[in-house]
């Protein structure tokens, strides 16, 4: 209840404060123009001789010069304390905002557990790295693939670099049997898809290769 009616008594107290101001002010206008007036009357005495009613006059001048002083007095008390009611309302607005952040703070902290926290971070990190080690086998996987794949296709290009070399005739022979992706047979296969030793040397005769 107190935070709520706060700034309400410091706005009461301003304008208080601002009419005091001016009250005052108004009494020293009012002291400035008595005080010239005394001047006169004292010059217009001082003229006539009038020794006692200069006296009189002058205590009187003292008198409303010191009031007037008070006046100035007065007016910078109020400013001050002007000052300070308005540096107490943002004390207090501060205060207010401090207490409703240290409100969200708590509910906050209410609301979260630090150890869940902490499992959900250590949890996260142990998936993560999971994921991580999952993606680096498969990808070791796929280059070993790719990569015997590429090997393969370097052993079939030397084959048949080879058959060239040989000649026209076996390469053409060796182009109607089986490629080596669809399975080559092997030495235990029938003759009748194979080549002997004698039909490469006769072969490689006719073409003048001692």
């Amino acid at each position: 209840a107190i935070d709520i009616f706060f700034p309400d008594i410091i706005k009461e107290q301003n304008r208080e404060l601002r009419g005091t101001q001016r009250a005052i002010s108004r009494d020293r206008a009012a002291l400035e123009k008595q005080e010239k007036q005394l001047e006169l009357e004292i010059k217009k005495m001082a003229k006539t001789g009038n020794k006692e009613a200069c006296k009189v006059l002058a205590k009187q001048l003292v008198q409303l010069r010191k009031q007037k002083n008070r006046t100035y007095a007065v007016s910078s008390k109020v400013t001050s304390m002007s000052t300070q009611t308005k540096v107490m309302n943002s004390q207090m607005k501060m205060a207010g905002a401090m207490s409703a952040t240290a409100k969200t703070m708590q509910a906050v902290n209410k609301k979260m557990d630090p150890q869940k926290t902490l499992q959900t971070m250590q949890n996260f990190q142990k998936e993560n790295m999971k994921m991580e080690m999952t993606e680096e086998m498969i990808n070791d996987t796929l280059d070993d693939i790719f990569d015997a794949s590429d090997e393969e296709e370097e052993s079939q290009d030397i084959v048949n670099q080879v058959l060239d070399e040989i000649g026209i005739e076996i390469s053409g022979k060796m182009a109607k049997a089986p490629s080596a992706a669809r399975g080559l047979p092997s030495a235990s296969a029938s003759t009748a898809t194979t080549i002997s030793d004698e039909e490469i040397e006769r072969q490689l005769k006719a073409l003048g290769v001692d």
